[in-house]
């Protein structure tokens, strides 16, 4: 593949290794594109340890290092408000009292260190909704990250403020989250490539050493599938996290793939799917809507309690007063103290119970593709932060995108990848398969990427008009 329209990482990687430009060139255009931002994506940036971070790249690069030793050298790079931390820049989870109160590190933390290991510099921050706890990006007090194909519409959340930075052109790649959908629904919203790498794949610590009980998976949103590929060779493996690290597992070059189509899902979304299980060229079956929805739901209701209960620790630890938080967040709160350990204890019972059905999906599959989002992307406003209907907030999540925390609950790898272009919006599925197979997922998804037209990104900051 030559690149997306627009361009890439690896496109703006190469013209800085290759001298068609410096990483401090680089660095300038995304802080003028990240400046002059209409679509609310960045939540903090710090222009000094950006241009600091770029004079280090150009330095290592004057020196003869190769592309080999860092495929992103000198590459700008946005880190998410929510989840591990770049050194200089702490994640307040879009909470502005948490903001006030929180030091910034001053070590990366273990994925940071990898990110910047890669090339990687980062100089800023990404909006999201307030502790993830949406499925759009709007912080109390902040502008909305808005979606760069319709700016009425939402990038999707928690990683909303990433995609618009990438799918905007203001950087290549930016650090993403996906406790729930986070990754795969923004990527759904605005045509990019996000990975859920398997739990346990990449690192979570030790600053952001909440892994939400297995549920949240760390890496980046990107344009193309090779970008996700490269890097997520130097973020994963030997993560000396909690659980083990899972070994590497390959898909067939022609998969059985079943088929899952949700009862709520439009025409449209389950279009896309269907198309894109006939491209990969095996047998395709079927499962049950029926069942698929069930399943989903069992997944989802653990996924609520478990976040709930998440949020409700992180506030108490945080000191943080029910005035310093959003009403749907402190809904969120009370509900997660009032629940009792025994039936959070049964609520770890029942995410094994849902692994445990996910893997009896895989007896006569090798992939399961569904779509990720129901219709398309939310409306600016469709989650209100200051409803205190915590069980109408669940069910539009839920609605909104249905099956996503499958992945998250049973631990299995999901990847969500544009297909196609639809009344002026991306349309997109997701893939999902056993423990350990995110690189043979992304290489999957490398044979797709060309059958469906990319949607055509404005070009990157700073990237040269020749090149994409």
């Amino acid at each position: 593949m030559s690149g997306r329209i627009g361009g890439d990482a690896t496109a703006l990687a190469r013209a800085i290794a290759d001298g068609r430009l410096t990483a401090a060139e680089a660095m300038e255009a995304a802080l003028l594109a990240a400046e002059t931002d209409p679509l609310g994506a960045i939540a903090r940036l710090d222009p000094a340890l950006g241009r600091a971070g770029a004079a280090r790249a150009d330095a290592i690069l004057a020196a003869g290092a190769t592309a080999a030793s860092a495929p992103f050298r000198g590459l700008p790079f946005l880190g998410k408000d929510l989840g591990a931390s770049a050194r200089g820049l702490a994640a307040c989870g879009g909470n502005a009292a948490l903001r006030e109160r929180t030091p910034d590190p001053e070590a990366d933390d273990a994925l940071f260190a990898r990110f910047r290991a890669a090339g990687l510099v980062p100089f800023g921050l990404t909006t999201v909704p307030e502790f993830g706890n949406a499925l759009t990006s709007e912080p109390p007090g902040a502008p909305p990250a808005r979606n760069p194909w319709n700016p009425a519409l939402s990038p999707g959340g928690s990683s909303g403020g990433a995609a618009a930075a990438v799918a905007s052109g203001i950087v290549a790649m930016a650090h993403a989250t996906d406790a729930a959908g986070s990754i795969r629904v923004p990527a759904a919203c605005c045509g990019l490539v996000g990975l859920k790498p398997s739990r346990g794949a990449t690192p979570m610590g030790p600053g952001f050493s909440n892994w939400l009980n297995g549920l949240v998976g760390e890496g980046v949103l990107a344009r193309s599938v090779r970008d996700v590929a490269a890097i997520f060779a130097p973020i994963s493996g030997e993560a000396q996290g909690p659980v083990p690290d899972p070994a590497l597992r390959g898909i067939p070059a022609t998969p059985r793939v079943a088929l899952a189509i949700s009862p709520a899902v439009s025409e449209a979304s389950a279009a896309a799917a269907r198309e894109a299980a006939q491209a990969l060229g095996g047998p395709v079956h079927a499962l049950d809507p029926a069942a698929w929805a069930a399943l989903s739901d069992r997944a989802a209701a653990v996924a609520d309690l478990v976040l709930a209960v998440s949020l409700a620790e992180w506030v108490d630890a945080a000191g943080l007063a029910e005035h310093e938080i959003a009403p749907i967040s402190a809904a969120a709160a009370r509900h997660g103290r009032a629940l009792s350990a025994p039936a959070f204890f049964a609520a770890t019972r029942e995410a094994a119970g849902v692994a445990h059905a996910m893997w009896a999906l895989f007896a006569d599959a090798d992939v399961i593709v569904a779509p990720v989002l129901a219709d398309g992307p939310p409306e600016i406003g469709a989650f209100d932060p200051a409803s205190t209907d915590l069980d109408a907030h669940h069910a539009k999540m839920d609605a909104t995108a249905p099956g996503v925390a499958l992945a998250n609950v049973s631990g299995f790898p999901a990847l969500a990848l544009p297909f196609g272009m639809e009344g002026g919006l991306p349309r997109s599925f997701q893939m999902i398969a056993p423990f350990g197979s995110g690189r043979a997922l992304l290489a999957l998804a490398a044979r797709l990427e060309d059958l469906a037209p990319c949607p055509p990104f404005p070009r990157l900051a700073g990237l040269p008009e020749d090149l994409r």
